[in-house]
């Protein structure tokens, strides 16, 4: 698998941190949100990328922590991140609760060396629930350049109503699999994700994007590797429960 230590090209610089304006809030599940926020200073950056928030409380007290930017790399001065709220997250539970369009957001990025898609080599993305932001960049970036033909997304989620994006979801490059309920008609039956359910591109992709819970992302490793994709050619991103 390709770590941290892998270079990669063209990435743009950690830029300082910077005043945001949220300009738009979308419910994407019943536990997340997208913040569509405009930079102060306009920043490139790379599909699979993230961003940090920085929340600083009247006696100095702050909290940051890192989002991944689910919007496709373009020219604008904005940015979407998507954030699932946790219960006892101090950030998380913050944006979701306190903060409105007009707000501003201290926010710094890009953040991220080597779990970033071109938008020029083929690539099959696997996500396990909110792991699928990161995804998405990319997805949407292969829409905007035309290029949709060069990835695969496989998208994991218990039940339909925890999948992201979903009204860009439907697509003959896209795979949904449920583990715990499926929509009334679904062909494939309830269960965790195979090597059988993912698609035969994976073998002959330049790489293969995985970005889910420890958890998750063992077991879509195993599963590429059970598909017959080399290791070097699988890049993977875990996170765990911090909000």
């Amino acid at each position: 698998m390709i770590d941290s230590s892998s270079p990669v090209s063209a990435v743009p610089p950690v830029g300082a941190w910077q005043q945001s304006t949220v300009v738009g809030i979308r419910t994407e599940t019943p536990s997340a949100k997208t913040f569509r926020l405009r930079l102060s200073v306009p920043t490139g950056y790379l599909a699979g990328q993230h961003f940090v928030f920085r929340l600083t409380a009247p006696d100095g007290y702050t909290a940051s922590r890192s989002y991944s930017v689910a919007s496709a790399p373009d020219a604008s001065s904005e940015i979407e991140l998507t954030v699932e709220r946790l219960d006892d997250g101090e950030v998380s539970a913050f944006l979701h609760d306190e903060v409105v369009v007009g707000d501003q957001l201290e926010v710094r990025g890009p953040i991220g060396q080597w779990f970033v898609w071109q938008g020029d080599t083929s690539a099959v993305l696997i996500g396990g629930g909110s792991g699928v932001v990161p995804l998405m960049s990319m997805l949407r970036l292969a829409r905007r350049t035309g290029r949709e033909d060069l990835v695969h997304l496989v998208a994991s989620v218990r039940f339909p109503e925890d999948l992201y994006y979903a009204a860009e979801m439907p697509g003959p490059n896209i795979t949904a699999i449920y583990t715990r309920g499926t929509p009334e008609g679904w062909p494939r039956p309830a269960g965790r994700m195979t090597a059988e359910d993912l698609p035969g591109s994976a073998i002959i992709a330049i790489a293969a994007y995985v970005c889910g819970s420890a958890g998750f992302s063992d077991a879509a490793t195993a599963a590429l590797v059970d598909r017959g994709v080399p290791t070097d050619r699988i890049r993977v991103e875990r996170f765990g429960p911090t909000g």
